[in-house]
Order: structure tokens, then C-alpha cells, then sequence
């Protein structure tokens, strides 16, 4: 089956784009808006709205396969590529990926998401947007033309068991870290509520009180709104490495913090998401492992995220070898191809150490439904709840995307591996 049209379309992404760097450097708020100058290269303003392009193949049958191109909230920070406005890449893409497209035969996913992965311009890769969108869009293709589902793609490509059990799910609040997370428990959510703890003074603290006070609400809110104790969902925070600024990144002094996090949070297991970010990676995985050893040596059973720094399916490989971290976020746009998320979570699992198939809220629901695909093939420990930060609908999207799949599943296989 091969490729007879192409076609992308600019679109608009669930969330915005925001300069990270000016964020935590103290800008300030005006009502939805961030005031100052942006810091990062590409930014007019702190905060911009955010944009997708979709990708469409057109098959011999008539039927059109489809892939959204999109970026995280934090474009061109952490070592991430640089941000991504349609306007910019569109033109650039008719005349040069539609004809490289255009004829190209959909057998097979991974040998097409392998051959977009490696297309340069100017002698480096394209952007991890477009790769994104373009793999999406691949692997919907095959699937249109072999009457399989996407998850059953990946699963007979990479010879994975076809598994029916739900996934475990995380939501994200967004600067709603209150009402959200109310939510997220009526809602018997598995992981919460993400945070937003991207600013020391607002969020955080100046000596991390505001942190400690909020996972003690945090505590108490889950065990008021559950009906019954059988729900006890993990928390899981994303500091943005702001427990580094106000420690220094020192890694004692910062262990001792996350055990006083863990005390507040008393029975439910805590993740901690980028407690620091040194601005370069071998840095980055040297202070995460000073401070995973120190949670060992006084016996803290917080588990470490690793997010900055940790992009790219080699990064990935490069943290899991170091053994720096419990947990890494695969944050899929900045893997590129999706083929890279498929084996950087099996490399997790290869390796002992959990994987979290993440992304970002600025995605849209076609890049939120495929990422869901690829986590029920290669079953991550945690599945992000995207796009977007109004929590509901980004569970509809995915929650929703999982429960049809595994209806289908349950229909032609019957019940397949037991509940994580």
C-alpha cells in the first residue's frame, strides 16, 4: 500500500508555549499572561500561543492517515530544539517531505519511522516536531492499510505480547494545583497532580515551605475525598529543578528536603520530577546520582524523575546506565520519530529502571491518542494524561482512546495479561 497525496495543515497545540528561563527567573503574572522580557532564543513574548501542524497521507484506498507535529510547553530549554511556529517550517515541508513521501509504500512502520528520523536539512536532523508528527502519521498508515490498530503495529513490528489490562495514568493540574487535584481524585486518577513548581518565590518557597505545605493539603485532600482506602494514588511532583536553586544543588542538602517532602506525603509513595537542573547533562546525571544515593543513605524511599537533559533516546540510554535516576519522563515530542519512544521504554524496562511515556500539554489530541498506542504496546508504568491543562478533557482524550482499545483487544483475543 503506498502513498498517493500529502498534505499539512497548520493547527493550534492544547496549551502555549512559555520561556521557561524567564519563568524561573521571577517574571510575573498578568492575568493569563507572563510580563518582562523573554530570555529564550526564538520567543517574542514569555508567553506564546501554541501551534501544531498536521500531517495527512493519503492511501490507494482512498482512506487518510494522519500525524499532528507538535512541541513541548518549554520549547528551547533543557537542550531541547529550538520553538517550533508553522509558519516557519510549512513551506519548507511541501517542498521537500511531500515528495519523499509521495509513492513511499506503508508495509511496514518502522522502517519508515526509522527513514524520517534521519532526514537533515542543512546537515542536521529536522526538528523533533515534525519527526513526531511524521512517525504518527506512518504508523496510522500502516494500520489503515493492514486493518490492525496501532498498538497491534508496534506489538507484531517489535514481537511484544498483545496485553489488555488499563494503564496506569497520571494527571497533570497546571497552575490549578488545587480544584485539579479534587478532580483527579473523583476521578480515582493513579498518579497526581504533577504541580507546576516551576518558580522558587510563588510555588515553591524561598527555603521550600510553600512545597511542604501544599503535599501536606495534598495528603489530607486525598484521604477526605476518597470513598474507600483502596485508593491511594502516588503523588508525583515536577519541581523544575527549583529545590536545586534554593540548596545550591547541594545533594545532601537536598535529600534531607525530599525526606521532609516524604514525611508530609506519609503513606502514599512520592515521586519527585526534576529536583535540579545544572545546565548541561553530564552535570545533570552526576547531581541526580549524588542525590539518589543520599535519599538511600538515610533510608528515603522518594523516587527520582529525570526530565531536563534527559531528551533524546540516547540521553535516555545515558541516564539508565548511570542508574541516576528511578524514573525517566520519555517526553515523546522531543524524541522525534516515535519509533525512539517505543524503544527508549523497552530500554527502560530492559535496564530496571521505570518508564514514564510523558509529552507535554501543548499537544493536541491526535499526538495524545497515538502516544496512547504506543504505551498499551510497550506498557510504561506511567502514561501521562494530555493534552492540554484542563485535566478532563485530556482524560477523555486518553482514558477514553483506552478503554475502546481494550475493548477491541478483549473482542479478538480475549482477556491478556494481568492489571499492573
Amino acid at each position: 500500500m503506498k502513498i498517493t497525496n500529502v498534505q499539512f495543515s497548520p493547527g493550534v497545540s492544547s496549551f502555549y508555549f512559555d520561556d521557561q528561563a524567564a519563568i524561573k527567573g521571577g517574571a510575573g503574572m498578568d492575568g493569563f499572561t507572563y510580563v518582562g522580557i523573554a530570555t529564550t532564543p526564538g520567543f517574542d513574548n514569555i508567553r506564546q500561543s501554541g501551534e501544531a501542524i498536521s500531517v495527512l497521507l493519503q492511501l490507494e484506498t482512498g482512506q487518510w492517515a494522519e500525524g499532528d507535529c507538535a512541541a513541548v510547553q518549554y520549547s528551547g530549554a533543557g537542550g531541547r530544539d529550538p520553538l517550533f511556529i508553522a509558519d516557519r517550517y510549512i513551506a519548507w515541508m511541501n517542498s521537500n517531505l511531500r515528495p519523499l513521501l509521495t509513492g513511499r509504500d506503508v508495509s511496514s512502520f518502522a522502517e519508515n519511522a526509522r527513514f524520517i528520523d534521519l532526514i537533515t536539512d542543512n546537515g542536521r536532523q529536522i526538528h523533533t516536531a515534525i519527526r513526531y508528527g511524521l512517525s504518527q502519521a506512518l504508523l496510522d498508515a500502516t494500520a489503515k492499510a493492514t486493518g490492525r490498530l496501532k498498538l497491534e503495529v508496534i506489538c507484531d513490528e517489535y514481537r511484544l505480547p498483545i496485553v489488555t489490562s488499563p494503564l496506569k495514568l497520571f494527571g497533570q493540574s497546571g497552575d490549578d494545583r488545587y480544584n485539579a487535584v479534587d478532580k483527579m481524585i473523583m476521578k480515582r486518577v493513579d498518579a497526581l497532580p504533577h504541580g507546576l513548581i516551576n518558580n522558587v518565590a510563588t510555588k515553591l518557597g524561598e527555603n521550600g515551605g510553600r512545597l511542604l505545605e501544599y503535599v501536606t493539603w495534598l495528603t489530607q485532600r486525598i484521604k477526605k475525598l476518597r470513598v474507600d482506602e483502596s485508593y491511594a494514588p502516588t503523588i508525583h511532583i515536577d519541581v523544575y529543578g527549583t529545590v536545586g536553586l534554593i540548596f545550591n544543588n547541594d545533594p545532601s542538602a537536598i535529600a534531607n528536603y525530599l525526606n521532609e517532602l516524604e514525611k508530609r506525603a506519609e503513606k502514599f509513595p512520592l515521586y519527585i520530577e526534576g529536583p535540579v537542573d545544572v545546565g548541561n547533562k553530564p552535570g545533570q546525571i552526576e547531581l541526580l546520582k549524588a542525590i539518589k544515593s543520599r535519599l538511600s543513605d538515610i533510608g528515603s524511599k522518594v523516587r527520582i524523575v529525570a526530565d531536563e537533559w534527559c531528551n533524546t533516546h540516547q540521553d535516555i540510554i545515558e541516564f539508565v546506565d548511570a542508574k541516576c535516576c528511578d524514573m525517566v519522563q520519555i517526553k515523546t515530542p522531543d524524541l522525534g520519530s516515535i519509533h525512539n519512544t517505543i524503544e527508549a521504554v523497552l530500554y527502560c524496562h530492559a535496564h530496571g529502571v521505570e518508564a514514564y511515556l510523558g509529552g507535554t500539554c501543548n499537544e493536541t489530541d491526535v499526538s495524545a491518542r497515538s502516544c496512547l498506542h504506543v504505551a498499551q504496546a510497550t506498557r510504561p508504568q506511567r502514561v501521562l494524561i494530555k493534552p492540554g491543562m484542563g485535566f478532563d478533557e485530556g482524560l477523555t482524550i486518553v482514558a477514553n482512546e483506552m478503554h475502546r482499545n481494550q475493548s477491541i483487544l478483549k473482542a479478538k483475543y480475549g482477556e491478556i495479561g494481568a492489571s499492573q
